[in-house]
């Protein structure tokens, strides 16, 4: 196998942003069971206290992921995430705007593998959500699982990270005088088993608690759309209906996080990997669809209204494919 270096006279900057991503990839992989070994490790060492001080704080605290979080507006803002941008690179894409005076339940697609779209998009001041949408304050969902990793679960809530159980994700949606998005990937882990170069599968068509919590708060359905999202890894061939994709599938159910065999490139080399390919993102939010709050809506007006979101994002990948590669007769496949 021939190996394709990167040239030594690399320019600075560009080496920035690719570390930038690096520390991505690592905190996305790896960073949540070393800070579980470490919090363990240190209790068998004279830094034991720490462990203990943090338990102590971590039991006054533990309610926190479920009330917001406490985003830093300092963390989101840091240079860091420019240079995570310029990598690719990302941009945010406004095609309406959102009245701050209400609440927004915004539907990401697609997952992708790491979902760098919309962590740079709605986790960072990077793209200038901030800028698009005054007065919008946005919050991604993630696996509960994460929050339970001693000091991890701190620094993703000071990115705008919170659970995506119900009670947490339904949190923001219920202060009355709005001006918050919560941000769904809805694919969900599933969804990053599709995440095949060249692929527009969305799995939605039997997704529908978005909907529902929506309704059930009175906040406005959003789509969203990332073109490129899918093309910054390569993924082993596992079709549905292989024994690796039922084995993916089987294992997603047991540990609910999903495990894509995926490859890209080096950090000193373009050959193989973890890193992402340098592939341009472009996340295209589209217009609001007004919700009327519903405590309990009937399986008929849950039925009707995620219907309506699947045309409106059927719509908005129709209206913008051409501008970003796509070709004409390319759709989404709704699975």
């Amino acid at each position: 196998m021939r190996i394709d270096f990167a040239p030594l006279n690399t320019p600075l900057r560009r080496r920035l942003q690719t570390a930038a991503v690096l520390q991505f990839v690592f905190s996305f992989l790896a960073l949540a069971p070393i800070c579980i070994l470490l919090f363990f490790y240190l209790l068998f060492t004279r830094f034991w206290l720490i462990s203990v001080l943090y338990a102590t704080w971590w039991f006054f605290d533990y309610d926190t992921p479920s009330r917001g979080g406490h985003k830093l507006p300092f963390l989101c803002g840091l240079k860091v995430w420019e240079y995570m941008r310029d990598y690719f690179p990302i941009q945010l894409v406004k095609t309406a705007d959102l009245d701050p005076r209400s609440n927004y339940v915004l539907g990401f697609h697609p997952h992708g593998v790491l979902v760098a779209g919309a962590f740079t998009n709605f986790c960072s001041y990077a793209t200038g959500f901030t800028r698009l949408y005054p007065g919008i304050q946005s919050y991604l969902l993630m696996l509960p699982l994460w929050f339970r990793a001693p000091f991890f679960r701190d620094y993703i809530m000071c990115a705008g990270l919170i659970p995506s159980d119900k009670v947490s994700a339904s949190y923001p949606l219920s202060q009355r005088s709005g001006g918050n998005a919560v941000v769904v990937a809805v694919g969900g882990a599933p969804e990053a088993l599709d995440a095949h170069p060249g692929t527009y599968n969305v799995v939605l068509a039997k997704k529908k608690g978005f909907v529902k919590m929506a309704m059930e708060h009175g906040a406005h359905l959003v789509p969203v759309f990332s073109f490129g999202e899918n093309e910054l890894f390569d993924q082993v061939e596992n079709s549905r209906g292989t024994w690796l994709r039922r084995t993916q599938e089987w294992l997603q159910s047991v540990m609910g996080v999903a495990l894509p065999l995926f490859h890209a490139r080096g950090i000193f080399q373009y050959s193989f990997g973890l890193m992402p390919y340098r592939k341009p993102i472009s996340t295209v939010v589209g217009r609001p669809i007004k919700v009327e709050r519903k405590e309990k809506p009937t399986a008929e007006e849950l039925d009707a209204l995620h219907q309506v979101y699947m045309d409106e994002l059927s719509g908005l990948f129709e209206a913008h494919k051409g501008s970003y590669g796509v070709d004409k007769d390319t759709h989404l496949n709704f699975v």
